[in-house]
């Protein structure tokens, strides 16, 4: 196979994804699609192809060639869409890019990926959730993918780096920059514990446009999308539909009605279009997962921390070890007035002993 080839069938002009697969489909190979006559593929069945393409040969060609110059000596791999190593779960999506340049150390085949988003505005509440999702997922030997930008993707890479969880960031522009800049440091801690991944060539425009294309990849890469907190409108539930789309699995988490970066995760849990997930252990039985053993010195770093609550704090705590319980039920049983107990609730909620659901309900999350 001709690397150049492969990469300058990325850059024939008004040839995208879908029309570069069928052509793949047809010809076998990306150098064979070069070699053929312009007559030959302008007659193709059922292929809408853009007026004397053949034309455009030489310019991909000649952008190939740049490309190769360019990644000589560098750390990237580029992974060709009938590659072995490219990845399988993102195959199977009808607009998967051809051409991906990958660095980092993570296997983009591995057994269990899941995908986590959400808005760049994160909540104390969707920090609090990300850390918890990768407290939780670090036995599963799991692989977690987001987009490197502000709020609650980079929080999700953080915590997987905190939990030695491999992370990878799909980016939306090539090697040669980094959006946004003050996440440089995390994103080459995760080439050493994960990696980055992009389908855009090094020099490629940063367009607006790039982030839906760059969101596709996170849905179809995963086996499951999980949406931490996010407005109506935005990435998130782009992100959302695309992976619907692609007949992957959706989970949301649910909040207040009243929260703006709730409203989305609420919609899509209403609309059918993602399941509801309270806490972490919810995903792993969905996704059907066997449930890992906790380790006795994980129990006992929980006693620690139940140690370092206040009289209230543990009141609260024990109140909730049976059932999940509402803010009056609660005021009742502990004999905690309700303005001390919404500030002893907000404390355990910042610690990540609590969840507080739609209906002022609260959930223990662990002890």
């Amino acid at each position: 196979m001709s690397l150049l080839h492969q990469i300058a069938l990325t850059f024939i002009k008004g040839v995208g994804p879908v029309t570069a697969r069928q052509l793949l489909d047809h010809y076998g190979s990306a150098e064979a699609i070069f070699a053929a006559e312009g007559g030959s593929l302008r007659q193709l069945p059922g292929l809408r192809l853009p007026g004397a393409i053949a034309v455009h040969f030489a310019a991909a060609l000649q952008e190939a060639e740049k490309q190769l110059e360019l990644l000589k000596g560098s750390d990237t791999r580029l992974l060709f869409f009938s590659d072995e190593n490219y990845p399988k779960r993102l195959r199977e999506c009808s607009d998967a890019p051809v051409v991906l340049y990958y660095k980092g150390n993570a296997n983009l085949n591995h057994k269990r990926i899941i995908s986590i988003v959400g808005t760049r505005k994160a909540t104390p509440y969707g920090r609090m959730l990300c850390r918890q999702l990768a407290e939780h997922l670090e036995p599963y030997d799991v692989v977690i993918v987001s987009g490197l930008a502000y709020g609650i993707d980079i929080t999700a890479h953080k915590e997987s780096l905190n939990h030695h969880i491999p992370t990878i960031g799909v980016l939306g522009h090539g090697f040669d920059r980094l959006y946004p800049p003050v996440h440089k440091t995390t994103a080459l801690e995760m080439i050493s514990c994960g990696g980055l991944l992009t389908e855009f060539p090094v020099n490629s425009v940063l367009d607006q446009s790039n982030f839906p294309k760059r969101n596709r990849i996170i849905a179809g890469i995963s086996d499951a999308t999980i949406v931490v907190e996010a407005a109506l409108k935005g990435g998130a539930l782009i992100t959302a539909d695309l992976a619907g789309s692609y007949f992957k699995d959706v989970f949301a988490f649910p909040g207040r009605s009243t929260d703006e970066f709730s409203q989305g995760c609420n919609y899509l849990i209403k609309a059918n279009k993602a399941a509801l997930i309270s806490d972490p252990i919810d995903l792993i039985d969905h996704l059907g997962w066997e449930r890992a053993k906790v380790k006795e010195e994980n129990s006992s770093a929980g006693l620690f921390k139940t140690a370092q609550l206040c009289a209230e704090e543990l009141k609260v705590v024990h109140l909730l070890e049976d059932m999940s319980m509402g803010v009056d039920e609660i005021a009742f049983k502990s004999g905690i007035v309700q303005s001390q107990l919404a500030i002893v609730l907000l404390n355990l909620e910042m610690k990540g002993f609590l969840m507080s659901l739609p209906g002022k309900i609260y959930k223990l999350l662990k002890t």
